[in-house]
């Protein structure tokens, strides 16, 4: 690389064979980045007389580049690299084109050199600026296709900034096109609206008096500033909403690399990560999102420029004229404890949330893998599922085995043993097609059902218990609960039957959004009430099952004994035979709660899938079940995302492991406590 002049740029292409170099002379230069010979050199069109005074990029995985003049005009280019296969031979070509033209354009139009330059492209335009001395210049280029005739019209704009009062260090300009921020001064960022032609605010980055910022640049997406100072330390910075409405740039977090003053800065092209060089020759590895210092460690003796591949696993570094190149090895960089289960602040939000979503269509998606909604969401449905079912199926086995016919409990048992062996997909189905819709048309029915059914049941008994003799003895022992058959199936249909009447006369005769509107609750179809009624009932005949067993298991004599010493039936039973069953119960309750936990068809189909922390009722969930379920197909094998769901699974395996062995232990200490009732 003789005579090659000071490097600006280095950037490498895709498969890591080839680099390109450009230099302070104009030059393009492309070389093996194996043994560094020099493959290609390309002479960039400067204006007669000009040099080359800046150099700038677009967004992270951009092939555009921007030159500024010594003139006030700047030059726009993009490096390619073809792939060809010439007698089966792999042969990567490179090249420069200029898709803006190859004549310069015109920014400061008094001719002052353009110390710092910037630019952003989209399909129809491309913003470009730059500053010589304290102007600011920035243009617009449009262009726009007529669909009827093919013809292509293009358009300049200049838009009118304010004149800076401290020297410029660094220019970004927003994806999007709205913002434009200048790092001026010591530790200062102005942002301009582009917009509106007025600056948003100017912002201290340091509150360090004797530090100032040394290198900045944007992460992939354009929307994050990573600023490094003079200390040593990082910084990440974008624009967030305040609680009145208005965008500034705030602070996100901080890293410290050592103490030397950082110099260069580079971001990956597909993850918000990015690298750093500081003037002692230390290389830093960090991720945003993940907060995390991955690498730490000195690779040249002193200041150098250094390129880093699209992939982020190969950096050039070159330091006092030689090039030298380095392998990085760097999988899982977004993955972190605090990723995981603290809350983060993404870009685009306005404050920390817990957040669940692993892909999106653009490729400089912020991957947010918060574990901590589908944790919350695997408790919330089973909460849900066993406020239903836990009442229902211990009252249900205690009355099946200590008061129920002996003939009528032999039919009773196996037909709700039987719930147990319809599948969940069928019951997941039924609940996300025809219940979640039903409940949410019969919303008044519904709660007067579930208040009403509690009510009817004790009527009926203190009714029952109330009758002359004549007629009570009528029914034999045991077969009391049949009376409460037709019971039931009236409450029922009187609750569901007056429930568009109470729908008129309380909600203006539309509940849904009486609890939207005027009570500001959030209510999806899909939701944690449907999951309850749905994984109720599918959890309601473990819990039978085992919890009867242990209370028909309690000891005959111990029931006899207790009635002959005058107890009552209800005495002898809440004071001896519940005791004595009780670790056969709670037993029986823990593997409902285990069931719940780990079910995975009914809550999928079920709920709106989706993973937010709240604990309204009329709100969907998401599981780690039905989450692993769904996207465990779409996930790549041995990523991030794909371990990420592996680990959990392994978190629902720990909760579970966790439960049963606590539940064994106060299984065994009720059992030893009660053993000698």
């Amino acid at each position: 690389m003789q005579d090659a002049g000071k490097p600006l740029l280095i950037s490498l292409e895709e498969q890591n064979q080839v680099a390109m170099r450009v230099s302070d002379k104009g030059q393009a230069l492309f070389f093996n980045v194996q043994t560094g010979d020099e493959l290609k050199r390309v002479d960039l069109p400067l204006p007669a007389g000009a040099s080359v005074v800046s150099i700038g990029k677009d967004q992270p995985g951009s092939p555009l580049v921007i030159l500024g003049f010594s003139n006030g005009q700047s030059l726009v280019f993009r490096h390619t690299y073809k792939v060809s296969y010439p007698d089966g031979n792999k042969t990567i070509t490179p090249a420069i084109e200029y898709p803006y033209g190859d004549a310069p354009i015109v920014l400061d139009e008094q001719g002052r050199p353009l110390e710092h330059v910037a630019l952003n492209a989209t399909d129809s335009s491309l913003v470009v600026a730059g500053s010589a001395g304290s102007y600011l210049n920035v243009l617009t280029l449009s262009r726009e296709e007529n669909m009827m005739t093919g013809e292509v019209t293009s358009e300049q704009k200049r838009v009118e900034l304010p004149q800076m009062t401290e020297p410029v260090k660094a220019i970004f300009i927003d994806p999007r096109q709205q913002w434009l921020y200048v790092i001026n001064g010591r530790a200062l960022a102005d942002v301009f609206s582009l917009r509106d032609k007025s600056l948003n605010g100017r912002y201290k980055l340091l509150e360090d008096g004797a530090a100032e910022i040394t290198a900045s640049t944007q992460l992939v997406g354009g929307i994050s500033l990573i600023v490094g100072n003079s200390k040593g330390g990082l910084a990440q910075w974008f624009m967030a909403r305040d609680p009145d409405g208005e965008q500034h740039l705030k602070q996100i977090r901080t890293f410290q690399m050592g103490t030397s003053p950082i110099i260069e800065i580079t971001a990956e092209e597909r993850r918000k990560g990015f690298t750093a060089l500081d003037a002692s020759g230390k290389f830093g590895v960090f991720h945003s999102t993940a907060h995390r210092t991955l690498l730490v460690d000195p690779v040249v003796d002193g200041p150098g420029l250094f390129g880093l591949s699209p992939r982020a696993n190969r950096v050039i570094v070159e330091a006092g004229g030689k090039l030298q190149p380095l392998t990085l090895d760097n999988p899982h960089p977004e993955v972190s404890w605090s990723a995981l289960w603290s809350k983060v602040w993404y870009e685009n939000y306005d404050e920390p949330k817990y957040v669940w979503q692993s892909t999106a269509a653009n490729t400089d998606f912020e991957p947010k893998m918060s574990l901590a909604p589908l944790t919350f969401g695997t408790l919330k449905a089973a909460f849900y599922a066993m406020l239903l079912a836990a009442p229902l199926a211990v009252a249900a086995a205690i009355y099946t085995a200590y008061f129920m016919a002996p003939s009528l409990r032999r039919k009773v048992k196996p037909v709700i043993e039987l719930m147990e062996a319809m599948p969940t997909v069928i019951l997941g189905f039924f609940a996300g097609l025809f219940l979640a819709p039903y409940v949410e048309g019969h919303l008044p029915g519904i709660f007067s059902l579930l208040m009403l059914l509690p009510v009817g049941i004790l009527v009926a008994g203190f009714v029952f218990s109330r009758l002359p003799d004549s007629i009570r003895l009528r029914v034999p022992d045991g077969w009391e609960s049949a009376i409460l058959i037709p019971v039931i199936l009236f409450v029922g249909w009187f609750s569901l039957y007056m429930s568009p009447y109470l729908e008129t006369w309380f909600f203006g005769g539309d509940m849904r959004m009486w609890i939207s509107h005027d009570l500001g609750i959030t209510y999806d179809q899909r939701n944690a009430l449907v999951v309850g009624l749905a994984m109720g009932f599918a959890v309601i005949p473990n819990i039978y099952s085992i919890a009867e067993d242990a209370v028909f298991s309690v000891p005959r004599g111990l029931t006899l004994g207790s009635l002959a010493l005058g107890a009552t039936p209800w005495q002898t039973m809440t004071r001896v035979v519940i005791l004595t069953a009780s670790p056969g119960i709670f037993s029986a309750l823990m593997i409902g709660m285990g069931r719940a936990v780990g079910e995975t068809m009914i809550v999928l189909m079920a709920t709106g899938n989706t993973p937010v922390m709240e604990m309204n009722l009329f709100e969907g969930l998401r599981t780690l079940a039905a989450n692993v379920a769904v996207e465990m197909p779409e996930s790549e094998v041995g990523g991030s995302h794909y371990r990420v769901l592996f680990l959990s699974a392994l978190v629902l395996l720990l909760f579970t492991f966790i439960m049963n062995t606590l539940a064994e232990l106060i299984r065994q200490r009720l059992r030893k406590k009660y053993s000698s009732l």
